[in-house]
């Protein structure tokens, strides 16, 4: 205690004694935290309310997955999808790119092919970053295709160590810091992906060996990336929490002890206990300038941090977008319904079919009266989603009206009043279908059906819809 410096952290401008130096414990046996993760019971949250500052970083942004991870779950896109994907990330990043960078395989043509059709685009926003295999072969293929940074997989928990690579932890941290260095004489800025962080010993190996990671890029006058990745989802956000399931733990401890600077820390999580997005904000407040998200949340298992939610978060907690288009996000919902084939949950926040869709007799009433009563925000303005309210027993002639002119998108001369006859003929096959015992609202399909069928009759000009009853 005696030899450790006093010095003036300028960040809070108070006096602080020099953080302990945490050195490798190189155990015989893994520690796998049993009393945490007890396999034939559930996962326990501990607590020990030690509690850490909050350190929100001067900058903070988003890094996209969508074409690693979010390919790893699904049938792998085509060029052309992905190239067009990374138009609408690049658009959705704005001018002051929010949406830092984007990481790709390598491994086959179609993915080179992509790589370089991104390339030739010539955006600043999303930077065009890679994952490889750790291997030299790989490290001239990232040089040679010009790209500046690379995903290394440098797994730190005990589980991985012993169980799946079968060394103990001065071989895997002596072989991960080998293969970063061999990167770093390429020239290519490692970015070091901590496998299953929130099941290592923090102090017995993530921080020595961030520590060595930090003092190889000062070697070699290039910053080593850290991305700290909740792989299977156990990290949590409560104040109090004990490490390695704190996320605001985790941060702490890589800051502080391990000296990783703010810009070179990022959170990458999953969503196996429905904390993905909580635990990446989380990041964010106690100091990691990035999260790493996948469009949609569309990843290995139950799925990223979904990049939408952080688009949100981010203007909640800066009070601005920062240039982001919002309205890129429904943009992009179409394009992977309609191009890619992928089913969207109904309920999925922002993007969901249903997500500003009003049910309930009463919630309808109040919309009707002031939308803002029973809508998030402005939903029409920042994703081209105007509110929706579903037509029941209870709707009335002006529910109807209001669900023909959000559904057809009628403006001004051409929207419809609940004195049109065609409002009323719906409205009296409505109310048959309740008089006959219905009890669940009307379906999208049935009323278009509806439209259909009588809009000639009454001289109505709609265009033609077709819904399935999905």
């Amino acid at each position: 205690m005696e030899n450790r410096k006093v010095y003036m952290n300028y960040h809070n401008n108070l006096l602080s004694l020099e953080e302990h130096i945490y050195e490798l414990v190189d155990v015989v046996q893994p520690n796998v935290f049993r009393n945490l993760f007890p396999y034939d019971e559930i996962p326990k949250i501990a607590f020990n309310d030690r509690i850490v500052p909050h350190n929100m970083p001067e900058s903070i942004w988003i890094t996209d997955t969508t074409f690693r991870d979010g390919q790893q779950s699904r049938a792998p896109y085509t060029t052309e999808q992905i190239v067009t994907i990374f138009d609408y990330l690049h658009r959705l990043g704005g001018p002051n790119g929010i949406i830092r960078a984007s990481e790709f395989f390598l491994y086959s043509k179609k993915d080179r092919d992509a790589v370089y059709k991104c390339m030739e685009r010539g955006y600043e926003f999303p930077e065009v970053t890679s994952w490889i295999r750790a291997s030299k072969q790989d490290f001239e293929l990232v040089k040679d295709l010009g790209i500046k940074e690379t995903g290394i997989l440098v797994s730190c928990s005990d589980y991985h160590i012993f169980y799946k690579m079968k060394m103990t932890r001065s071989q895997a941290m002596e072989h991960y810091l080998s293969i970063v260095r061999e990167c770093l004489e390429t020239g290519v800025a490692p970015r070091c992906h901590l496998e299953d962080i929130t099941r290592s010993d923090i102090h017995g190996f993530v921080i020595p060996f961030c520590f060595e990671l930090m003092k190889l890029g000062i070697e070699y006058g290039i910053p080593v990336k850290i991305r700290a990745c909740d792989t299977m989802g156990y990290g949590v956000n409560f104040a109090g929490a004990v490490i390695p399931r704190s996320v605001q733990g985790i941060i702490y401890c890589l800051l502080t002890h391990a000296g990783v600077p703010s810009e070179q820390l990022e959170w990458h999580g999953h969503n196996d206990f429905y904390k993905a997005v909580t635990n990446s904000t989380t990041a964010w407040l106690y100091g990691a300038s990035g999260v790493n998200c996948s469009l949609f949340g569309i990843g290995e298992r139950t799925g990223n941090t979904p990049l939408e939610a952080m688009v949100f978060e981010y203007a909640q907690l800066r009070g601005s977008l920062d240039g982001m288009d919002t309205t890129v996000i429904t943009e992009l919902a179409e394009y992977f319904k309609k191009e890619i084939g992928y089913k969207i949950p109904h309920r999925t926040p922002f993007v969901g079919k249903n997500f500003n869709v009003t049910r309930a007799g009463i919630h309808a009433d109040g919309l009707l009266k002031n939308e803002e009563i029973y809508n998030i925000f402005d939903t029409e303005k920042f994703l081209n989603r105007p509110v929706l309210v579903s037509v029941s027993n209870t709707s009335g002639l002006a529910g109807i009206a209001h669900w023909m002119n959000t559904y057809y998108k009628l403006k001004g001369e051409s929207m419809l009043d609940k004195t049109n006859p065609l409002v009323n003929k719906i409205k009296l096959l409505v109310d048959k279908e309740y008089e006959e015992g219905r009890i669940t609202v009307m379906t999208d399909a049935e009323l278009i059906e509806m439209i259909n069928t009588y809009k000639s009759e009454y001289n109505v000009d709609l265009p033609n819809i077709n819904v399935t009853l999905d």
